[in-house]
């Protein structure tokens, strides 16, 4: 038994030998490092900073460019008068800018006068914004009118105060 020992010792001390024979020795250089061909990256330009005002060709957009989405009429009137038209240019260099939005131009009118009689001159005061628009180069396709006449006051009380606030056409551009 005990030779079988003795075999099995010198048969695990020669396997044991055999494979530290086989360990890697370090070598006596080591190779340089490889040579880098990319160029170092640029460093990348700062961002502007983000825009603090409205964004083109928001409503909010137009109000700043424009000044304003309303022009105002006399009373029982429709005709476009100088303020007006200077309103109306800006309005129509801003929509020459976006060519691809809609505008929608309401008409409005005081209380007085039954709601038929309203109806009819605010169609009319939003037609004469309309077409003094469509004479400035926007396309007509791109104006669509309604006619709110009484229905919408922006001011209430029966002063002519209020009454010339609800005499109106506004420009509205979508959201």
């Amino acid at each position: 038994m005990m030779a079988r020992t003795t075999m099995k010792i010198a048969l695990v001390s020669a396997l044991a030998l055999s494979i530290s024979a086989c360990a890697k020795k370090k070598p006596e250089e080591l190779p340089p490092p490889p040579a880098t061909t990319a160029p170092a990256p640029a460093p990348e330009a700062p961002l502007p900073p983000p825009s603090t005002g409205p964004v083109p060709g928001s409503r909010a957009d137009f109000l700043s460019q424009a000044g304003t989405d309303t022009i105002h009429f006399a009373t029982d009137a429709y005709d476009v008068d100088a303020e007006d038209q200077e309103i109306l240019t800006k309005q129509a260099a801003w929509l020459a800018k976006y060519p691809n939005v809609a505008v929608t131009v309401e008409g409005h009118c005081d209380e007085r006068g039954t709601r038929e009689y309203n109806l009819a001159l605010g169609e009319r005061r939003a037609n004469a914004a309309k077409n003094f628009l469509v004479s400035a180069g926007v396309s007509a396709s791109r104006i669509s009118v309604i006619s709110y006449g009484k229905e919408r006051p922006v001011a209430t009380g029966s002063d002519e105060g209020a009454w010339a606030q609800n005499r109106r056409a506004v420009t509205v551009v979508p959201n």
